[in-house]
């Protein structure tokens, strides 16, 4: 290492101790850490892209110690920048499609893949030597680790952080009133001049002209001085200076709505929150500690209970909503998209229960996975079945549904069966529980930690136990397969000889249990001839016909067996339907196309983000029962119909994101709340916009709803950019379930359009249920 570079290495180190301000995570940790150090150092890799293109990059760790530059060497000035916190995980090996095409040229211990959040590409990387590969691996996580640990108030402060220095232009650690002025912009405010003069001058205690660390932490606390929560705490403190635990326990009454364990919960707060010891020992709570518990989970829209494992799990499969994937191989559309492992894997770490698997004959006897007719790539089956084997319980314990599409010759179905019991192994659910044909469906969690295979089936589940079944017997295709109930606007897509029959081994149909595709007839034929097991499959619009023509038969037949809706053909760009009217059906499984980021994807990972993210959710009551009787279309009908009336004061926001990059350019937000549920249900009302100003924008506006079947619906609040002239621009949206919202003052996080939070960006709101009338 050079002098200079010495130099640099130590300032470095030095930045990293200094305040919260312009201080890495985990300071003191990260001087005596050498794999950061190497990391700050940098170090030339190969980026790689495909087995042909691999590109060497010099990449370092920044002084923030929360970004990664990186540039060619040929680039000269130009260089490309990432966060740490886009980064979801670091994979060693060759553990990606791209590290694995170059296998044979770079070793396992050289390479490592970046994951970042959202749906953006994996950085697949190579570097020199194996501990510089090491040290890159373990300085990441080691980042990722304490970015993920931070409260709110600390991505807050890294938030300020990384502020300062894009306004500290000329890197002096300093800011000057023309600097400040500019930042203002840069952060979605609109502040007169004079005004923000004054609070420079009253922050700059050494009077230099410039802000250093404290005085710009002086100055961002003056600029985002939070009024109304002042006011609420003005209003419940009886000496004005703190919250007493009487006061708190008042505040927690008529503030938050809170009826049970209000003492206990005062006083866990004051424990949790308050940062002043002086305040704790007195069991009190100063407005730092309130601000800090209203920007905590605690202080969320989402109950904290809810969030964890708290439904039962022990009902048959067909009472729960499963979360779930339409043509998973895909990462973009459905004609020339690239077909890839790296979708199932995402689509099992977000929580999908149910992926789709559509095979076909592939060369030299290997069954590839790939939407047929079409230009997607291909990838072969048994990759496929390896990484669902790999992923399927790292985010969930509870089942796995694997939906094949199965277009195969019996001499490749064999393959298919063979890959699936040899590489799954005991996951692959082979025979019904206990060995014997019940009269109904399995839990999730009796069939925690194993995979169903959802295909056709020669027989049924009795013929199979009883050993009747012959080898390679023609089987009807089921409903998704069969080329006369495509619909005429799909056929332009795919065109492929009618066939009623098609030859079936004996080896996969025996690895299908519960699951066994039956094309659909009627609710009538269905309810006195179908099966426990049997499952059918329909496409959004016959799906929406039978919702309109027989609502409450549809929710009687999918109380005792599984149904599966898809999107239309039609969809070439993978777009997606409304989940929810599917829902309001009772379908569980409502396959989407999870790749593409969309209101709908909003929707289905709102509903989803309850229950411990385990990927199921228990269907209401009055879904899941055969006595009852439930018409989505006239809920007012069904027992215990109590409707309930939602209003949502829409307070303020905190530094939303900006959507238009120019220069000058500062956002003008209005927030939207939909509600979404039964046709009745459904309602959207909007607050006015606030012009030019995305960093504390007020409104106080109060919007009311009326829900007729709060079990079903789910709020979505949505912030976004008012324009007069075009569309609004979206800035960031929050969904879920009505059920799961707590009532009083409430921080909500808000995310991204790809569903990744935007830290510090949030909506400060009261939310208030009655019973309706």
């Amino acid at each position: 290492m050079t002098e200079q570079e010495m130099a640099t290495h130590q300032s470095f180190l030095r930045k990293c101790a200094v305040t919260r301000l312009i201080r890495c995570t985990q300071p003191e940790g990260i001087q005596m850490d050498a794999n950061l150090q190497s990391m700050h150092v940098g170090a030339v890799m190969r980026k790689v892209k495909s087995r042909t293109w691999k590109k060497q990059r010099y990449f370092r760790l920044q002084d923030d110690c929360a970004t990664i530059w990186y540039k060619s060497k040929k680039a000269g000035n130009a260089h490309s920048t990432f966060s740490i916190s886009d980064v979801e995980a670091v994979r060693e090996g060759h553990q990606s499609e791209v590290l694995l095409s170059i296998a044979d040229e770079f070793p396992a211990d050289r390479c490592f893949t970046l994951v970042f959040r959202g749906r953006r590409g994996n950085l697949d990387l190579v570097a020199e030597s194996a501990d510089e590969a090491q040290s890159w691996v373990r300085g990441m996580r080691k980042l990722i680790e304490s970015l993920e640990n931070m409260d709110e108030q600390e991505k807050l402060d890294q938030w300020i952080s990384d502020w300062f220095k894009k306004a500290d232009k000329n890197g002096d650690g300093r800011m000057n009133f023309k600097e400040v002025r500019d930042l203002l912009k840069m952060m979605n405010m609109d502040m007169n001049e004079d005004h923000a003069h004054r609070l420079f001058t009253k922050a700059d205690k050494s009077q230099s002209g410039t802000l250093e660390d404290d005085e710009f932490v002086l100055f961002y606390k003056m600029l985002t001085q939070r009024e109304e929560v002042d006011e609420i705490f003005q209003e419940y403190s009886s000496d004005g200076q703190t919250l007493s635990l009487r006061d708190l326990e008042e505040f927690l009454r008529k503030g938050q709505l809170e009826q049970e364990r209000v003492q206990e919960h005062a006083m866990e707060l004051i424990e949790h929150h308050e940062p002043s010891d002086t305040a704790k020992t007195r069991q009190a709570m100063t407005i730092d500690g309130f601000l800090m518990y209203l920007l905590s989970s605690e202080g969320s829209v989402f109950k904290p209970a809810m969030q964890q494992l708290y439904q039962d799990m022990s009902q048959p499969l067909c009472h729960y909503f499963i979360s779930s994937s339409h043509n998973t191989y895909l990462m973009g559309d459905q004609l020339r998209g690239s077909s890839s492992v790296e979708a199932y894997i995402r689509a099992l770490k977000r929580g999908c229960r149910c992926v789709e698997v559509d095979s076909w004959d592939g060369p030299n006897g290997e069954p590839v996975v790939y939407h047929g007719h079409t230009f997607t790539s291909k990838i072969l089956f048994k990759d496929v079945i390896t990484v669902i084997g790999n992923y399927a319980f790292k985010t969930s314990q509870y089942p796995v549904i694997l939906s094949i599409e199965n277009h195969c010759s019996v001499e490749q179905q064999r393959t298919m069966a063979l890959h699936l019991t040899r590489i799954l192994g005991d996951k692959l659910l082979r025979n019904t529980l206990e060995g014997k044909a019940n009269s109904g469906l399995p839990s999730p969690e009796d069939l925690k930690g194993k995979i169903l295979l959802k295909g056709k089936k020669i027989g049924g589940l009795e013929e199979s136990l009883s050993g009747v079944v012959e080898d390679s017997l023609a089987a009807e295709v089921s409903d998704e397969d069969d080329a006369a109930e495509i619909d005429e606007e799909n056929d332009i897509v795919r065109r492929r000889p009618k066939k009623s029959k098609q030859r079936l081994s004996k080896e996969l149909s025996d690895c299908v249990v519960y699951c066994k595709s039956v094309r659909f007839n009627s609710f009538k034929h269905a309810s006195v001839h179908s099966k426990f097991y049997e499952i059918s499959s329909f496409t959004e619009s016959k799906a929406k016909k039978h919702i309109k023509d027989a609502g409450a038969e549809f929710v009687h037949h999918n109380a005792r067996q599984l149904t599966r809706v898809y999107p239309n053909g039609i969809r070439t760009d993978s777009s997606n339907f409304n989940p929810q009217e599917m829902w309001n059906a009772g379908c569980q499984i409502v396959a989407l196309n999870v790749q593409t980021a969309s209101t709908e994807m909003d929707l289905n990972d709102g509903l989803f983000s309850q229950n411990g993210r385990c990927g199921y959710v228990l269907k209401p009551a009055f879904m899941r029962s055969m006595e009852k009787q439930f018409d989505p279309d006239r809920p007012e009908t069904r027992d215990g119909y109590r409707p309930v009336k939602l209003a949502v004061e829409v307070i303020s926001g905190q530094q939303l994101p900006k959507v238009n990059l120019k220069e000058g350019s500062i956002v003008d937000p209005l927030v939207r709340v939909e509600i979404h549920g039964v046709l009745k249900d459904q309602a959207k009302q909007e607050t006015r916009h606030i012009d030019n100003n995305g960093f504390n924008p007020v409104w106080r506006e109060t919007l009311k709803f009326t829900i007729h079947v709060p079990e079903l619906a789910l709020v979505r609040f949505v912030v976004e950019d008012h324009d007069k002239t075009s569309k609004n621009d979206f800035i960031g949206q929050y969904t879920l379930p009505f059920s799961c919202i707590q009532q009083g003052y409430r921080h909500i996080h808000l995310l991204s359009k790809d569903g990744t939070s935007i830290p510090p960006s949030s909506l400060f709101v009261h939310i208030r249920i009655k019973e309706g009338t």
